[in-house]
């Protein structure tokens, strides 16, 4: 499965929308264990541009601290799983914690 983690320097981003880059990583489920990570430049933030491209990297979960309802929506529409409220900084660690079912969230830190 492959998962899109927003990050700002190396950290998970706060905001989904406005993140740097985004680390995909891909991690077999079964075997709890990363196989793959690389590290593209986001490509903007244009409502509807963010779902759209990253189905076409293939990414079927998108891990976040925070994300505006709409874009949920989208992603969703995209058949794109979402998580919001994630707490952690290294998007590795973040992904191995989801899959493991131990990743600690909070509040969804996006406001709009």
């Amino acid at each position: 499965m492959r998962y899109a983690v927003p990050v700002n320097n190396g950290r998970l981003a706060t905001h989904f929308g406005h993140c740097e880059h985004f680390a995909l990583i891909d991690a077999d489920e079964v075997t709890e264990t990363i196989w793959h990570k690389e590290l593209v430049a986001s490509p903007g933030h244009q409502p509807g541009l963010l779902p759209v491209w990253l189905g076409e990297e293939g990414v079927s979960a998108v891990i976040a601290s925070g994300m505006g309802s709409k874009a949920q929506a989208l992603f969703r529409e995209n058949r794109i799983e979402v998580l919001i409220g994630a707490l952690g900084d290294d998007p590795e660690q973040v992904v191995l914690d989801y899959i493991r079912g131990v990743l600690a969230t909070g509040d969804n830190v996006c406001d709009h």
